[in-house]
């Protein structure tokens, strides 16, 4: 994470996660020393995202604008090139330790009413490690008066280990793919069948590129499979999205595939597609995680 920021270090089961005070970031995930997940540097910005928990929306919202119950509000942009508010509002704050031992670590936030999003939030991340490898859980609970729109997700990268995209082999349990515009907004949805992106089936991701959004869940375990190790990401029902991105490098000479559990597609807040309602008082939980096959 940036300078200045605290990190905890939770061990288990021949797993170890480091998570970042600013942001709750998953800072990294090895296992026996080997990294499962892209570790972001401790003197610099997390590279692409990685790691971030995105709360009270995942992905985009379209010109940072939406209504929920009759009025408007207006988001600051923050991809900018796009117009877009994207990831929520708080991978920049600093989070709280209010529970740890070896091998968890508890983090909370209170999300404050701001322009945009005048809605009050109380926030907690938990992160466990043992021999099944890493459980993430999040929570929320509507702390205001008046109802809140809301969104979950998290952006982990899974590590290539030095392997390169056209060998490693890719599962993605989705019968449907987002079509997106030139900001990235959906569109609208299509079949998976036919098309390069159909990844039911464990198959090379070959010359393949993503940054796709998919719909439509078949099952609740994606694999990245090198010839060195099989990697899954698994999730709960809270989760009926996924975003899956193959950046060119997330670090230097670092190949990852970014497979980000969301509870809500890009721009939710505009189409109410699987938005929650968060009523006062009521909680919303979700669970992921990660472990080696």
């Amino acid at each position: 994470m940036s300078p200045g920021s605290r990190r905890y270090q939770i061990t288990g089961g021949g797993y170890r996660a480091e998570l970042a005070e600013v942001g709750a970031n998953l800072a990294g995930l090895w296992h026996d020393g080997l990294p499962v997940t892209v570790d972001n540097p401790p003197d610099a910005l997390p590279p692409k995202s990685s790691g971030a928990v995105l709360l009270p929306w995942p992905n985009r919202i379209a010109a940072g604008q939406y209504r929920f119950d009759g009025v408007d509000y207006q988001l600051a942009l923050t991809e900018p090139a796009r117009g877009n508010a994207t990831h929520g509002l708080v991978r920049w704050v600093r989070w709280t330790p209010v529970r740890q031992d070896a091998s968890s670590v508890t983090l909370a936030h209170d999300l404050v009413p701001q322009t945009g999003y005048p809605f009050p939030l109380h926030l907690e991340v938990t992160y466990a490690v043992d021999a099944d490898g890493l459980r993430v859980r999040l929570e929320a609970v509507n702390t205001g008066s008046a109802p809140a729109p809301f969104g979950a997700g998290c952006h982990p990268y899974l590590d290539l280990g030095g392997h390169d995209y056209d060998t490693a082999e890719l599962l993605v349990p989705a019968a449907a793919m987002l079509d997106t515009d030139a900001r990235q907004i959906p569109t609208g949805r299509r079949p998976v069948e036919g098309s390069p992106y159909d990844f039911r089936q464990l198959r090379p991701i070959g010359s393949v590129r993503l940054d796709q959004g998919y719909a439509e869940l078949t099952g609740s375990v994606a694999v990245l499979r090198t010839e060195q190790r099989t990697v899954e990401l698994y999730w709960d029902a809270a989760y009926r999205y996924l975003q899956v991105f193959t950046p060119p490098s997330v670090l230097p000479g670092r190949n990852a595939v970014a497979i980000e559990p969301m509870s809500c597609p890009a721009n939710a807040f505009n189409t109410g597609e699987a938005l929650v309602r968060l009523e006062p008082g009521e909680r919303w939980s979700g669970s992921w995680g990660i472990r080696l096959a």
